[in-house]
């Protein structure tokens, strides 16, 4: 049965607030301080000792975060907003929020129950790009031109330095967000620009293959002149092969307009020769890898000097910053045989600083994503994890679609093609919505317009169970635990959570709570704040729930209905999770190990004893979790 109208009451909500937690400080409006004050967590398990599948990432655009200082909100530039990208009353533009502004609500993000924060790319971007009439800013932070610096709307490298010094202090990882694919779109093809118009590229160039404009100059007369280039393939990938490509004008004619020249830092990325130059990419076969990505200036990821150069600027800012991690934008965009130089020069060169726990993930983004289109990617191209898109699209499946239980079976079964297995797999990001697809809200919103406000909460709070408890590493996208619920993705998915000006976001109707993003969202006592909290001390508490085993006890073959467990032989604990995205009661009995005898509750209500050796009988309510843990030893 799905859409009915429910009213959840009892059961859901009497979990949210069985721990009895306390609010923390930074709620509503006021001003918050920075206390930097180590939590007990936090003093109890140090960065440095704490394994990639302890963590907890809280995922935040600081743009649109917190605004900490107004005097950087225009980036220092004069001009207006199509100079200085400022216009907080456009969804597309920036709108104030600042690194001080995301280091005064530390309190917030950490009485949240998260362990490490990943913050979009905080690079020196082209404030403003796009055709007249539709341009947008770069609030973002993937139109990088300076690589080596921060974006001034959002702060300085010093204010970037007194974020990582406080979350540090807290026991806290700071995860970057990175580019190497490309740059802001700042070269132009003389084939493609309007000779009048004084900015970049002023329509879309189609992308030319190989094929059909093989890796040559061309004269004047468009002859042909091959100066002995041999190709990118992996075993041309030489300084001396390289050397050979003198002219960047094999498929289009690249220049970079008077007002764009020298801008980007380093400086080697000034000169054509280190982009593709084929035209824009629509993501479907050859040049998804050589394409440039809706303009963006797409870099030839072979070229010896490219790897160099990247590898050089990112090594830069963990040594200068000792940050704990990279997020990898566009990964599969990029070349393997980058990937095979850059992650271990990486992993090798942090740990020369001390830091040997630091983690790298990479996106690989294909809505409705399989385990094999991610699972290459830490085998052939050798990054330590990926952000698992396959559990986004099987969650939602399971909680939005209504699919069976069978459907997360076989996403779990999968693990093993991981270059490591399930080792792997455990350490994979999983989230439930995100900056380009969305929030899990707005697709339970879309595939059900009439959908009660209760049941919208409880199938957000179901989702994030099965997030918290299954194997992977739990990511929260900023503003869910305050019940957003954005219109769609990408622009649409990016709302304030201090009071925004942007009509477009003010009138969407948040879950659980009567406020709105005209308002400030900082507010603890949410039922989803209280929910993901209580969610994060349970995890944190239970060994198995991070490091354990993972077994399918039950997949449904009808109902939405999922039953696993996570074992941890060693420690001898069993603890059984029962997930119901049905609207009604689902009572089962599910296999356990055999020394799975007696029973306690960490979530819901539970059965105090097995039925039978190898057999627990579980009663779960409708849209609801419930969560039971056995010692082998406690018969």
């Amino acid at each position: 049965m799905r859409g009915a109208k429910l009213n959840i009451t009892g059961g859901v909500l009497a979990s949210l607030l069985a721990a009895g937690l306390t609010a923390c400080a930074g709620a509503g409006g006021e001003e918050v301080g920075v206390q930097i004050v180590p939590s007990a967590a936090a003093q109890a398990t140090p960065v440095e000792d704490r394994r990639i599948e302890d963590e907890i990432i809280y995922f935040v655009l600081p743009d649109r975060f917190e605004n900490g200082d107004e005097g950087n909100d225009r980036g220092g530039i004069e001009g207006g907003r199509l100079k200085d990208g400022y216009d907080p009353t456009d969804y597309g533009f920036y709108h104030g929020g600042d690194l001080k502004g995301l280091t005064q609500r530390l309190d917030y993000i950490q009485g949240l129950g998260m362990t490490a924060i990943w913050l979009t790319p905080i690079f020196e971007n082209n404030p403003v790009q796009g055709p007249e009439g539709m341009e947008s800013s770069g609030y973002h932070g993937y139109w990088i031109t300076d690589f080596t610096n921060v974006d001034p709307h959002i702060g300085t490298r010093e204010d970037f330095k007194t974020f990582v010094d406080a979350a540090h202090a807290r026991g806290m990882k700071v995860y970057m967000d990175i580019i190497t694919n490309h740059t802001a779109d700042i070269i132009a093809y003389r084939e493609c620009h309007d000779p009048e118009v004084t900015g970049g590229p002023t329509f879309r160039c189609e992308y030319r293959y190989k094929g059909d404009y093989p890796w040559t100059r061309r004269a004047a007369d468009g002859a042909a002149i091959n100066d002995g280039f041999l190709g990118d393939d992996a075993v041309h990938q030489t300084a001396d092969n390289f050397a050979n490509l003198t002219e960047p004008t094999w498929a289009y004619t690249p220049f970079v307009p008077e007002q764009f020249e020298g801008v980007k830092v380093p400086d080697w990325l000034n000169d054509t020769i280190y982009y593709h130059n084929r035209g824009d990419t629509d993501f479907v076969d050859e040049d998804s890898l050589y394409g440039d990505f809706a303009g963006l200036d797409d870099l030839n990821t072979a070229h010896p000097r490219v790897v160099e150069g990247m590898v050089e600027i990112y090594k830069d800012w963990i040594t200068a910053y000792g940050v704990d991690g990279f997020r990898i934008d566009t990964a599969k965009h990029v070349r393997d045989e980058f990937w095979q130089q850059f992650a271990p020069e990486i992993l090798d060169h942090a740990s020369g600083l001390g830091i040997d726990h630091f983690h790298m993930f990479g996106e690989v983004y294909v809505d409705g994503q399989k385990p094999q289109h991610l699972a290459r990617f830490t085998t052939e191209a050798g990054l330590p994890t990926v952000l698992d898109f396959a559990f986004q699209s099987s969650a939602r499946g399971l909680i939005v679609d209504g699919k069976p239980g069978l459907h997360m079976d076989e996403l779990y079964r999968a693990d093993v093609i991981y270059a490591n297995g399930a080792e792997t797999a455990r350490q994979l990001p999983t989230f439930l919505g995100n900056h380009d697809m969305g929030r899990f809200a707005g697709f339970l919103r879309e595939s059900q317009p009439d959908m009660s406000d209760e049941e919208l909460f409880a199938r957000v709070r179901l989702a994030n169970a099965l997030m918290f408890f299954g194997r992977g590493v739990p990511t929260i996208y900023y503003g869910d635990e305050q019940g957003f619920v954005s219109d769609g993705g990408d622009r649409l998915a990016r709302e304030n959570m201090f009071p925004s000006r942007t009509d477009l976001y003010n009138d969407n109707d948040l879950i659980a709570t009567d406020a709105t993003t005209a308002e400030s969202n900082f507010d603890t006592d949410h039922p989803l704040y209280q929910a993901i909290r209580e969610f994060a001390r349970i995890r944190t508490a239970e060994p198995a729930l991070r490091r354990g085993e993972q077994i399918t006890r039950l997949a449904h073959r009808e109902d939405s209905l999922f039953v696993f467990s996570r074992v941890d032989y060693e420690a001898g604990t069993e603890i059984v999770v029962a997930i119901n995205a049905e609207d009604e009661v689902e009572q089962v009995s599910v296999a356990v190990d055999g020394r799975s005898d007696a029973f306690t509750s960490l979530l819901g209500a539970c059965a105090g004893s097995a039925t039978a050796p190898g057999s627990y009988a579980m009663t779960i309510p409708a849209l609801d979790v419930v969560v039971c843990k056995s010692e082998f030893g406690a018969q």
